[in-house]
């Protein structure tokens, strides 16, 4: 298929969209950073407000940065098409919208979103700011009931944000806000059709093939395989085929009051969305079900994909009072709301209170960090190990671990140079994680950050580190990867290596023995684990066919490791 789009380079597609929105709604959004990846509403923060962060991959407008407005989310961390944001994207758009009241996530459930979105809740909770999260799982045939907690978030993720924004604008707490979205999600069912397929800007290929005439019903908005792929059938029958699903599972009864969002991903004509929510009215008159609101348009696309959805909202009372809130955003308006009053120098905030997405300065403590100056060095030598990790990788995953370790790699050095001599060592691990995490925002980057900021959480009020807490921190990264990834010993990931250098370094004295030891640890659990299958990731899809291999997390934590020693010695 012959790529057609009105774009210019398609390397610089996100950060034009941005800019472009920014440009043309200066009375609705503001950018909370530089680059434009963490955007927020024009008068973000509300003080006193709880703020509602959300974010995921380009190329689902008006789903995620579409919703940041009044009565809905307060900010937004955009990331590449298809491609979860950085942590440091999402931290930025959380200091941007945080009135001081705590900050909810709301987001779709997918595996990078949720690493980097728990990442950056690591990141400002240690700026002292309380997050909580709620997860859209509304797209029925991506997991069977008993399941529901693993489904993917589509276009009823909506509904949330109306609800949740409702909730804020009113001026209820964290917990309460946190509550709201829950309960709007565990009683949303979404179900869609794919007609045609997407073609991804820089990719110029399209994300899956149908045949002429043939549709996919149950389709994901990335491509995600459906449940049945046959011959194209009427509006009617694919809304059958909708409802049986979704109403199989709410089970409303004659009296009771639905929201229904009936939408396009792309393409589809808004005549054929009518031909749908016709069916849909027809279907719950029938039951008896009163239909209190109604959507159609487009609300979570997949570029140009031909095809519908359809989501269902059971309501209570107060759902159905904060639905029908005002509500307005640059793609979505409801009731009376005028645009709010920007921020800016002459309201009289500043530092914190002005919503900047910037990190808080490094402490100093007057004598040279060791830690830095180590790490710099480490750094700078690593990515010689690239090419090695991106064989290894592309045997047991996607490839791209190479390119993470290096790019990693050379994010912290800058990172670390830009902070003073003696940066406090807490500050120190937290640059690490977050520069590490944002470089190349993959789950081992994810994961590593994760470990790392609870390095830099444990030592925080020691005096100082030294080889005496490197088995503590070391405990604190495993646990924390542990949790985060849900990898035990003997999954065949770098959680082995960690388990082993956590006690090898127990009782350590001298830093040149104790790096040695730790070196040889790792190297370790690389040969010890490289007979088994592994349990975890995308190696865990290769099955059997990976006995044999070394992990390729394991090699890059020894690589990293052997580095360290060689700087010490």
């Amino acid at each position: 298929m012959a790529l057609k789009k009105i774009i210019n380079r398609p390397e610089d597609f996100v950060d034009e969209v941005t800019e472009s929105l920014l440009m043309a709604h200066p009375d609705r959004l503001r950018a909370a950073t530089d680059d434009r990846r963490a955007l927020v509403r024009a008068d973000a923060p509300v003080q006193g407000r709880v703020g509602i962060v959300t974010g995921g991959g380009s190329g689902h407008l008006p789903l995620f940065l579409g919703y940041v407005g009044q009565g809905l989310a307060t900010g937004v961390a955009v990331g590449n098409v298809f491609s979860s944001p950085s942590a440091e994207q999402i931290a930025a758009a959380t200091r941007a919208s945080h009135g001081g009241a705590g900050v909810l996530y709301l987001y779709g459930n997918y595996g990078g979103d949720v690493y980097n979105f728990d990442l950056a809740g690591d990141v400002v909770a240690a700026e002292g700011v309380e997050t909580a999260t709620v997860l859209g799982t509304d797209d029925v045939l991506s997991a069977p009931r008993g399941k529901e907690d693993t489904r993917r978030g589509v276009a009823g993720l909506f509904f949330a944000y109306k609800t949740a924004g409702a909730a804020a604008e009113r001026g209820e707490d964290l917990e309460k806000v946190r509550s709201v979205a829950q309960r709007t999600v565990d009683v949303t069912r979404t179900m869609g059709v794919g007609l045609s397929p997407t073609i991804l800007p820089a990719a110029g290929e399209p994300t899956f093939t149908l045949d002429e005439g043939e549709m996919e019903v149950g389709i994901g908005i990335h491509g995600e395989p459906g449940s049945h792929r046959g011959p194209l059938e009427t509006a009617d029958q694919i809304t059958d085929r909708f409802l049986t699903e979704i109403l199989g599972e709410l089970e409303p009864e004659a009296g009771d009051r639905v929201a229904v969002l009936v939408n396009g991903l792309g393409s589809t004509p808004l005549e054929e969305l009518y031909l749908i929510y016709r069916r849909v009215h027809q279907v719950l008159g029938e039951r008896g079900v009163v239909i209190h609101r109604r959507y159609v348009g487009e609300f979570a696309t997949s570029l140009e994909m031909a095809g519908a959805s359809v989501s269902v909202l059971l309501l209570d009372d107060e759902l159905a009072e904060l639905i029908d809130e005002p509500a307005a955003s640059p793609f979505f308006g409801q009731g009376n709301t005028p645009a709010p009053r920007a921020r800016t120098e002459e309201t009289g905030t500043s530092g914190a209170e002005t919503g900047t997405g910037s990190a808080p300065a490094a402490r100093r403590t007057g004598t040279a960090s060791a830690l830095r100056g180590t790490l710099i060095a480490t750094m700078e030598r690593l990515p010689s190990h690239a090419e090695e990790l991106r064989l290894l990788d592309s045997r047991l995953g996607d490839g791209d671990l190479g390119i993470t370790v290096s790019s990693g790699a050379s994010a912290v050095r800058e990172a670390l140079l830009a902070l003073p001599e003696d940066a406090h060592h807490a500050d120190v691990l937290r640059a690490t994680a977050t520069a590490f995490a944002a470089a190349n925002p993959s789950t081992f980057a994810a994961l590593t950050g994760a470990g790392l900021l609870a390095a830099a959480a444990e030592s925080e009020e020691l005096p100082s580190v030294s080889v005496h807490d490197a088995a503590r921190l070391t405990a604190a990264v495993s646990r924390r990867v542990r949790e985060r990834g849900g990898a035990e010993p003997g999954d065949k990931t770098f959680v082995d290596g960690l388990l082993l250098v956590e006690e090898a370094l127990t009782g350590a004295r001298d830093p040149m023995v104790a790096a040695r030891d730790a070196a040889s640890a790792a190297g370790r659990a690389v040969e010890e684990t490289s007979a088994l299958t592994s349990a975890k990731g995308r190696a865990a899809w290769v099955g059997e066919r990976g006995a044999g291999e070394r992990d390729p997390g394991s090699v890059a934590l020894l690589r990293f490791l052997e580095e360290l020693r060689d700087v010490l010695l």
